[in-house]
């Protein structure tokens, strides 16, 4: 048996270089009086060096699971991009069940989301877009008529026609996933971003672009709504939930919540700095507004529509 000289030899030892581990040293002075029945039921020097070092490392088994990202044996994704509009749609499902979700899909590419959906084997059940868009014709009309188990979805604010309407706290299910939809105006009144807390991602259309945001100099735009829904509901995620735009510009793909904080020129700034910036934007007409916005407010199914 170890002597008690030893013993207590080591604790103080270990009280030096670990001065938090005083559990050792409590335990076996308070209990030598009965050694026998404790012999067993007390921890070990390594057993408390072990949870000690637990305790002071900067992460532990049990916090690091919440940052644990999905694999491709638990879903789908796939990131697509319109050339044209430089807008980005995502397809993403359940690996099991196979069921799925578009957000934003493009009429122009209409063809080539049907291919991919048919090569995965996705059973596509909701097609969404994250707002009335005004650069493109959204795809949905033509997605849900190509699927018999499609549905097409707008927030209630969109003043959009659709099958489906949702609201703030709203969930879009597929499989065992599902999307959060936290309304995040001033883009456009009807503006939503999706949350998917299963993976860490959020898909936050125009409101947050990478180091930058949407527009709103025109439908029902409002940079002091825009820059009190981003902080509200997207800058309040946890900062290493990946950040999915409706567009880019420049080749970026993805983005962190700690990023933008930081780093996006415009909503890291004060409010007051915000609205400034956006007041002399000075952009210039879109496109495609004249056609896509009375499309977009039919599901993209104006009768005149090739």
């Amino acid at each position: 048996m170890i002597s008690r000289s030893l013993i207590l030899r080591f604790s103080l030892s270990r009280n030096v270089l670990f001065p938090r581990v005083n559990l050792f040293h409590k335990q076996y002075h308070s209990r030598f009086s009965n050694a026998p029945k404790y012999r067993l039921s007390c921890p070990g020097p390594w057993n408390i060096c072990k949870q000690q070092l637990s305790r002071n490392a900067p992460f532990s088994t049990d916090s690091s699971k919440q940052f644990r990202q999905l694999t491709d044996q638990d879903v789908i994704f796939r990131q697509l991009l319109d050339y044209r509009s430089y807008t980005y749609s995502y397809i993403l499902a359940d690996a099991s069940s196979k069921e799925g979700v578009l957000i934003d899909p493009v009429l122009d590419n209409v063809n080539r989301d049907l291919q991919i959906i048919k090569d995965l084997g996705i059973n596509l059940t909701i097609v969404v877009n994250t707002h009335v868009h005004a650069d493109h014709i959204t795809g949905s009309g033509f997605l849900k008529q190509s699927l018999p188990n499609c549905k097409s979805y707008t927030s209630v604010q969109s003043g959009a026609v659709a099958d489906r309407k949702f609201d703030h706290g709203s969930h879009l299910t597929f499989g065992k996933y599902a999307l959060e939809c936290r309304s995040t105006p001033g883009h456009t009144n009807g503006c939503y971003s999706f949350v998917w807390h299963e993976n860490s991602m959020v898909f936050t259309g125009d409101a947050v672009l990478i180091r930058g945001c949407g527009r709103t100099d025109f439908q029902q735009g409002c940079s002091e709504t825009l820059y009190e829904s981003v902080h509200r509901e997207i800058f309040s995620l946890p900062g290493h939930y990946r950040i999915y735009p409706a567009h880019d510009y420049t080749g970026n793909t993805v983005s962190t919540i700690d990023e933008e904080k930081q780093l996006n020129p415009r909503l890291r700034r004060t409010k007051e700095e915000f609205l400034e910036i956006m007041a002399n934007l000075k952009l210039p007409y879109p496109n495609q507004i004249d056609k896509a916005l009375p499309a977009n407010l039919l599901c993209g199914l104006q009768p005149d529509l090739p």
